[in-house]
C-alpha cells in the first residue's frame, strides 16, 4: 500500500521532438574542439594533476561519435515508419 503514494496519476507527456541529429553533431564537434584546444596545454594539465579534463573531452567526442550514429538510424526508422503509416 505505500507504493501507492508513487505511483503516477498521469501518463507520461510525449517525448521532445527536434534537430536531434544537429543537435548531437554539435555537441560532438564541440567536445572534439575543447579537447583540440587544451592539447597545447598538456605539459600544464600533467602539472597540476588536471590531465582527465583533457581525456574527458577526447571521450565526449568519442561517444558523440556512437550518439551520431544511434541517433541517425534512429531518425531514419522514424521516417520509415512515418511512410509507411501514410501509405
Amino acid at each position: 500500500m505505500l507504493m501507492a503514494k508513487w505511483t503516477p496519476e498521469h501518463e507520461a507527456p510525449e517525448p521532445l521532438e527536434g534537430p536531434i541529429v544537429a543537435t548531437i553533431t554539435g555537441g560532438t564537434i564541440l567536445w572534439f574542439v575543447l579537447f583540440l584546444v587544451q592539447l597545447p596545454f598538456y605539459g600544464w594539465f600533467d602539472d597540476h594533476g588536471h590531465t582527465w579534463w583533457v581525456w574527458t573531452c577526447l571521450a565526449g567526442a568519442g561517444l558523440g561519435l556512437i550518439g551520431i550514429w544511434y541517433v541517425r538510424g534512429r531518425d531514419a526508422a522514424l521516417k520509415r515508419a512515418a511512410a509507411t503509416v501514410s501509405d
